[in-house]
């Protein structure tokens, strides 16, 4: 997953999962998306799926007209001006002039909608498969789990600069919160929030992880990213659950520094508890 799109996600924009459906999605028509009496969940389930099928549809065809999108679709021309109105919002597309060959007619040449970047990235296009076969080609071609584990902590050591700078220009009480403003920044979605028992430490809580699926099948990425923060906080550190695991967010407890300094093994940072 690119940068690009870790960020997308962890703003949280409505749809990004559904972008990633590529099934075919009925066409019920737009005179039938807002019945009366429909339940307002449903009412927005059924605008996410349309506006993605809009989206869809850009993606198989390139860049589209208003008038090219209510055809392929069978909606009005207004409605998917109201679906492209509301994905220009969240930088899925962008308007463009349509490209002419030859002449040019009079008149201004016509309005297309293409997607970008961020757009683009939110399907599904196996960059997880692809980072997944990278890793296993490093494991069996170049010394086993250890040369994965090797990676792991480069990759995060590289990241980390950032991360380091962040947390020694705060306090010690804010080191916790500042982490995770930089883990933000790289599309995590993290917060820092007090430990549910009172005067025992911090909980590091990242919402999104850009990299869980591959995270599945190569838990190293988690344990090196657990060793990162041990060393950039300067305690031991626990990491409870992670996204990889099955869990709904990653969590890291943080305890209360005292005047003795904790380093984390590298043999047990990172573990999901059994």
């Amino acid at each position: 997953m690119t940068q690009g799109t870790a960020r997308w996600a962890g703003r949280g924009l409505p749809g990004s999962e559904e972008l990633r459906n590529n099934g075919v999605v009925k066409n019920v028509g737009e005179a039938r998306e807002t019945p009366t009496g429909t339940p307002q969940e449903e009412l927005a389930t059924g605008e996410r799926s349309t506006r993605n099928r809009v989206a869809r549809s850009i993606l198989d065809h390139g860049p589209s007209t208003v008038t090219e999108l209510a055809g392929r679709l069978g909606l009005t021309p207004a409605a998917v001006r109201r679906h492209l109105d509301a994905l220009v919002a969240d930088d899925v597309v962008e308007a463009r002039e349509q490209r002419v060959y030859g002449a040019r007619g009079r008149g201004r040449p016509a309005k297309v909608f293409a997607l970008t970047d961020c757009g683009r990235d939110a399907f599904d296009q196996s960059y997880d498969k692809l980072a997944a076969d990278a890793l296993n080609w490093i494991r069996d071609r170049l010394g086993g789990d250890e040369a994965v584990v090797a990676f792991a902590r480069a990759r995060i050591a590289e990241q980390a600069a950032a991360y380091r700078e962040a947390i020694e220009a705060a306090p010690p009480e804010r080191r916790t919160e500042a982490l995770a403003k930089a883990l933000s920044a790289d599309g995590y979605a993290a917060t820092a929030r007090s430990a549910p028992l009172p005067h025992t430490g911090e909980q590091l809580c990242q919402h999104h992880c850009p990299v869980a699926h591959v995270a599945e099948k190569f838990p190293q990425l988690c344990e090196a990213e657990t060793e990162i923060f041990s060393q950039l906080l300067g305690t031991h550190v626990q990491r409870l659950a992670t996204i990889a695991h099955g869990d709904g967010v990653c969590t890291t407890f943080i305890p209360k520094i005292s005047t003795t300094t904790h380093h984390a093994s590298a043999s047990t940072a990172g573990r999901n508890p059994a």
